[in-house]
């Protein structure tokens, strides 16, 4: 195993960990903002008045995303075991 290998690997996998997580990221900031516009306009200023709408927003990614999170985290992982053989040579 060489080093520009181990590089690869560890490259791939910012890329399928970016990938995964970018879907729940964006719903949850793009929640939070709509959350704070909507307090600063009515002036309600409730810390947790946004974990709620959070909590939703990431609950429909996982539901309508999981299949192609769960496929492309499985992917990956049948993509590395394929890689052993030649790793280990």
């Amino acid at each position: 195993m060489t080093d520009t290998t181990v590089i690869e690997i560890a490259v791939r996998t910012m890329i399928v960990t970016a990938k995964l997580s970018a879907p729940i990221l964006l719903v949850s900031v793009g929640v939070g903002l709509a959350v704070s516009l909507v307090q600063s306009v009515t002036q309600i200023q409730e810390v947790t008045l946004t974990f709620v709408p959070k909590l939703i927003g990431v609950g429909l990614v996982i539901v309508v995303g999981g299949h192609w999170m769960l496929a492309e985290l499985i992917g990956f992982t049948k993509g590395l075991f394929d890689m052993i053989p030649g790793l280990l040579a």
